[in-house]
């Protein structure tokens, strides 16, 4: 134990929690090094990062009882549940922590370090934080029904439009966006994907798109303005569609584009769109439904038409890993990732022509952390909008999520898949249009 920690416990020996606490962390951090951040008790005892280390967070202890809440018993869920419903709370870098998060997830206890940490655990407070405020996800139904399915997507986006218009940009483009440095500001990044996804799509005037999953209808405002398509946004979320629809209306835009409640299993025109695209929906699509989603895709796709597919995905190394984590929880509900590889896979299955796939992993990463710096920016009127456990829900998910893309475990793709017209692709030779 070091000297530090040891004036530590000596100072406040007549506080057996204290005691303990600090205890706990020196045996649980005793091979993490270097301590790059602070700790601060609930009684103002502070045990600072190890000496030359600039502290990028402080973990606040907020109360007798915080450890118990955060590590009994371990896992994901419940340090973020102890987070959010303000056991203890990070001052500075969030992101940063999720590197402390992984070492203490991957320790590996034996028989008797369960008994000796569980037994100092217990003899802390049980009492905590209330935990008021937005609660974990309830859903009914068939996994993946489309009952289910608009639960899942209601307990999400309909938090409050003017919650995300608080830190997303003025487009209120809620997915990856495309930067050519990483000082591009964000509206600039948001708008350059738009019109990267028309390139891509090679959008002519006339044309007929379909937007599955199209939020706030950014895409299809910013298609019909610019390339003259008739544009169809589909979502499942009633607060996303009014808004959009407003915004196209704001727009003088009602005569060439609209955004319904619907279904992508409901829409039933055989050939009637020239172009498709999804951004950031498939995600939610459930692996067991990705034949369905793709058959459904190529039936409404014309011959010669091209669909492009933007999602995120995970490594094969956690394929078959699913388990339910905080994400599932407290954010995307029955969300399901998948790799790349398994995403071609089906969609190829379903007839279409893999004509290109590009990576986007390190965008996202600069858009989460745009994110980030908006949302904590404004917290106040977050928290004021919704609460404080929605503002935290959000924070940690996506500190978490620009972690994990930053690491490599999560990426990003764009796939073009063609419906070649008797072999026909109708593409030009090379990609270079889309770069100009």
């Amino acid at each position: 134990m070091t000297d530090k920690l040891t004036s530590l416990l000596q100072v406040n020996s007549k506080d057996r929690a204290v005691q303990t606490s600090l205890g706990l962390l020196q045996r649980l951090l005793g091979h993490y090094y270097p301590r790059d951040f602070a700790v601060r008790l609930w009684d103002g005892t502070t045990w600072d990062a190890e000496p030359g280390q600039l502290a990028r967070f402080t973990l606040v202890l907020q109360h007798p009882g915080a450890l118990r809440k955060m590590f009994w018993p371990l896992s994901e869920l419940v340090l973020g549940e102890a987070y959010i419903y303000d056991d203890f709370d990070i001052e500075g870098e969030l992101e940063a922590v999720f590197v402390l998060a992984d070492y203490l997830l991957g320790l590996r206890w034996s028989v008797t370090d369960r008994l000796r940490y569980g037994k100092a655990l217990f003899s802390l407070p049980a009492t905590g934080r209330p935990r008021t405020g937005r609660q974990a996800a309830r859903l009914s139904g068939a996994l993946h029904s489309k009952e289910r399915d608009r639960q899942a997507v209601a307990y999400h986006y309909n938090v409050s439009n003017d919650f995300y218009a608080l830190w997303l940009d003025s487009r209120m483009v809620y997915s990856c966006a495309y930067f050519t440095t990483p000082e591009d500001d964000l509206d600039t990044a948001q708008e350059r994907k738009l019109d990267y996804l028309c390139r891509k799509l090679r959008l002519r005037h006339g044309q007929r798109l379909l937007d599955i999953g199209c939020g706030w209808g950014g895409l299809v405002i910013y298609a019909a303005h610019n390339y003259g398509v008739e544009a169809l946004g589909i979502t499942l979320s009633q607060a996303q569609a009014k808004l959009a629809n407003e915004r196209i209306r704001q727009s003088g835009l009602a005569d060439r584009c609209r955004v319904e409640v619907c279904d992508y299993r409901d829409l039933n025109e055989p050939g009637g769109y020239d172009t498709l695209v999804s951004v950031g929906m498939f995600e939610h699509v459930g692996e067991a439904m990705l034949p369905e989603y793709f058959q459904r895709a190529w039936q409404l796709l014309r011959p010669g038409g091209v669909f492009l597919n933007h999602g995120i995905v995970c490594p094969p190394s956690e394929l078959g890993q699913r388990r339910l984590n905080f994400t599932d929880r407290y954010v995307f509900p029955d969300s399901d990732l998948v790799p790349i590889s398994v995403t071609l896979r089906i969609a190829e299955t379903a007839g279409f022509e893999v004509r290109d796939v590009e990576s986007l992993r390190e965008h996202y990463t600069l858009t989460l952390r745009h994110w980030i710096r908006r949302l904590e920016a404004r917290h106040r009127e977050a928290c004021r909008i919704t609460d404080v456990v929605t503002y935290r829900v959000w924070r940690l998910y996506m500190s978490g999520a620009a972690y994990r893309f930053h690491t490599g475990r999560r990426s990003i793709y764009q796939a073009l898949l063609a419906k070649p017209d008797q072999g026909d692709s109708k593409l030009p030779l090379t990609r270079a249009d889309w770069y100009v």
